[in-house]
């Protein structure tokens, strides 16, 4: 099944990565999408970035830090401005 790619930048980034890759343009479309949806699937959620840091450094959150701030704490934080 053909790709056809009307984009020079798209262009040059597959010849240029097929190059360093030493392989053919096909494959190296190939390679570079699985290397894509790799990265997307294993990236880590917010939430998750703040769990495996706070794991690391040995902090624990309390209940109280868990509740989210007032409404009235952000409005304060933007009248400053």
């Amino acid at each position: 099944m053909p790709i056809n790619v009307n984009n020079a930048e798209a262009d040059a980034l597959t010849r240029r990565f097929a190059a360093m890759a030493r392989v053919g343009i096909t494959e190296a479309i190939v390679i570079a999408m699985r290397e894509a949806i790799e990265r997307r699937q294993s990236q880590e959620t917010p939430q998750e970035t703040a769990a495996r840091l706070r794991a690391q450094h040995g902090i624990r959150l309390s209940e109280t830090a868990r509740q989210p701030l007032p409404a009235e704490v952000y409005d304060e934080m933007w009248e400053g401005r």
